[in-house]
């Protein structure tokens, strides 16, 4: 009989007790790195081995994004939902194209605007500045 992983234990709990900024922000942070572990891929020399972990990868980056994208509340959210909603529809579409042609552009590019919505989703957990304030540059990208 295995036992489980501490870690694996730990991650279970945050995930049951995290407050709803918080699960958004553990999302944002695993999209990331999900996106990180495909740009690996690229320096992969075998064929096979590469395109598994790029499209594994990138396939889990979008599952979280659409796992987002579906939480939203549009009807309560205001223009902010509906930035966002259309924000991870371009993600989406930026990675599948990465996907289909083995490309990076489009994963180094969602990884950056991942990055910075992932900066003001933190910055105002904790009070320092207004949510929205990366948005507008992000959208206009």
């Amino acid at each position: 009989m295995r036992l489980p992983s501490p870690w694996n234990s730990y991650r279970q709990v945050a995930l049951q007790t995290a407050a709803p900024g918080q699960l958004v922000l553990m999302l944002l942070e695993g999209s990331i790195r999900s996106l990180d572990k495909a740009e690996t891929g690229f320096a992969i020399e075998d064929p096979a081995e590469s395109n598994e972990i790029i499209h594994n990868n990138i396939q889990r980056a979008q599952d979280i994004l659409h796992e987002l994208n579906m939480a939203l509340n549009i009807q309560e959210g205001g223009k902010l939902a509906h930035t966002l909603r259309s924000l991870y529809e371009y993600m989406d579409r930026r990675l599948l194209e990465s996907n289909t042609r083995k490309s990076i552009d489009g994963l180094v590019e969602v990884r950056k605007h991942l990055t910075t919505l992932r900066q003001a989703w933190y910055d105002m957990l904790h009070g320092n500045t207004p949510a929205e304030s990366a948005l507008p540059e992000m959208v206009a990208a």
